[in-house]
This record gives C-alpha cells, sequence and structure tokens, in this order.
C-alpha cells in the first residue's frame, strides 16, 4: 500500500489553498500513491473568527470539498481530507472541524468531526480556544476500505489515549492524525505521542501536517510545527518530513499490524478495576 502525505502552508483563502492541493494530489497519483492525506484545516487556516464566517461554507455547497471529490475521482484515488473548516447546520453558531475520506470515484466514504477541542495556554503569547469558533464532535469514525481500515482523527486527539484503543478494538489498521501542531508543544509533544498511540494499538499511524508561518488576509498569522509523520506499530519512525511543504510517498506493508499484535497482544488484555476514589 502506497500512501502520499501532503505538507501544506495553508492560507487563509480557501480558493487558493484548493489549487495547491490539487497540484499536490496530482503529484502523489503521479508517484503512484494510492491514498492521499491533507492536513488539518487545509482549506483555511486563520486565527480571524470574522474572516472565517465571510470564507467558510456549509458541506453541502463548499467548493473546496468539492473539488477535492472531483480531483479524487479525477485521479482514482482515495483522498483523506485531514479536515475542513466548515460552517455547521443550525442552531449550531460554531464552525465544525471534519475529516473527510473520499473514494476514488469521488464518494464521501466517510466523515469524522473532532471531539477534543484545544482550549489551552501554551505560553504568555501563545493562547487557544478552539471551543469557542467549533462545535466538537461526539462519535468516534472506522472506515473500511479495499486498501485497509482507517481510525480517522484529527491533531489534539492524539492527546487522549482511549480514542484510539477504541479505534484499534473496532479495526482499524490505520490510525489519521491531520494535525495543526503548535510550535509551542510540537519539539517535545509530536513524536512521542504519534509513537505512543502507535505502540499502544499496533497501528500506522499517518500524520500529514500544516508547517511554517500562514499567510493572513485578516488578522494575524499562525504558525505551525511541520514534521508530517508515518510511525509503524512497532513505533518506529517511517518518515519524517521536516518543515517543507510538499508530497511524501511510503509503503506500508499492512502484515506488520498482526505482526506487532501478536508479539505484544494488549488490546486482548483490558481488565475490569474499581477506583481511584475521589
Amino acid at each position: 500500500m502506497r500512501v502520499a502525505l501532503v505538507q501544506m502552508t495553508s492560507s487563509d483563502d480557501p480558493a487558493e489553498n484548493l489549487g495547491t492541493m490539487q497540484d499536490m494530489l496530482h503529484r502523489a497519483k503521479a508517484d503512484g500513491a494510492q491514498i492521499a492525506l491533507t492536513p488539518e484545516v487545509c482549506n483555511c487556516v486563520s486565527m480571524d473568527r470574522a474572516h472565517q464566517t465571510a470564507v467558510l461554507r456549509h458541506e453541502r455547497d463548499d467548493p473546496v470539498l468539492a473539488g477535492l471529490r472531483s480531483a479524487a475521482a479525477e485521479l482514482d484515488l482515495w483522498v483523506l481530507a485531514g479536515s475542513l473548516a466548515q460552517k455547521a447546520d443550525p442552531p449550531e453558531t460554531r464552525f465544525v472541524n471534519r475529516s473527510f475520506l473520499i473514494g476514488p470515484d469521488g464518494h464521501i466514504a466517510a466523515r469524522y468531526d473532532k471531539m477534543h477541542m484545544f482550549d489551552v495556554q501554551v505560553s504568555e503569547t501563545e493562547t487557544y480556544r478552539e471551543s469557542s469558533g467549533y462545535a466538537p464532535g461526539d462519535r468516534a469514525v472506522v472506515a473500511q476500505t479495499p486498501l485497509a481500515t482507517l481510525g480517522l482523527t484529527i491533531c489534539y486527539d492524539v492527546r487522549f489515549a482511549y480514542l484510539y484503543r477504541a479505534l484499534a478494538q473496532a479495526g482499524a489498521q490505520i490510525l489519521t492524525v491531520p494535525a495543526a501542531f503548535s510550535p509551542g508543544t510540537g519539539p517535545m509533544h509530536w513524536q512521542p505521542l504519534l509513537q505512543a498511540r502507535a505502540i499502544e494499538t499496533g497501528c500506522f499511524v499517518l500524520a500529514p501536517a500544516q508547517t511554517g508561518t500562514h499567510p493572513a488576509q485578516k488578522g494575524r498569522a499562525r504558525q505551525t510545527y511541520g514534521h508530517s509523520m508515518v510511525i509503524s506499530p512497532w513505533g518506529e519512525i517511517v518518515l519524517d518530513a521536516g518543515t517543507e511543504p510538499g508530497v511524501y510517498c511510503v509503503d506500508l506493508d499492512l502484515s506488520a499490524v498482526a505482526d506487532a499484535r501478536a508479539k505484544v497482544p494488549a488490546l486482548t488484555h483490558d481488565r475490569a478495576y474499581a477506583g481511584p476514589d475521589t
């Protein structure tokens, strides 16, 4: 199975980002990829809620989603749109952060709304309150494809190990973690968290990432950590893409999933327990 991780520096202009992604998907297909994965909020990286309100769309009329579906069908390529920022349906007034798995015929095979909101203060100058602008999802998603069974997650989800265990126990062989990771936490947390999720579950972890300083028409420019990664079920780093935007292809041997789980069958060793007392 050949996969392509698309590492981007998305701007706050959805049309511009769609053009970039279409070009990168063509490059992925030319390099033999069967599935290409884009980062979190690949349609629009913006810190300005008013600008997001002006440029984001509902799923049903989102030109970026339509363009990615057309590209998938044109190229006969599975595409994971790591996530698109979109308007939610009423009465919800916040946006959604939604991952789409698109089949090679252009149909939407699965959707996942990011469950865990990035409400943190990384430093005195770097604060995020994702829940003020985005509505959290409430459903874990596993998608079966002819290539592999995928468990869908997004960025900050990676800190919540129980989600990944549930996905693996539901049949996931590959865990997807599209991200726009903070440079404040990335150097210490990004790689070990991805490795931990792979080791705990015996899954491949595919983590396409945003990178660099993101051009902004409105509001302040955001920075992201980059380092799109592929981690093996044994925890080895198969790919670290560094900080340059690009298309990074890797071949996966899914037999490594069964091999890792046979050696350490931790997914079958759950035990009921009491406590702790509070």
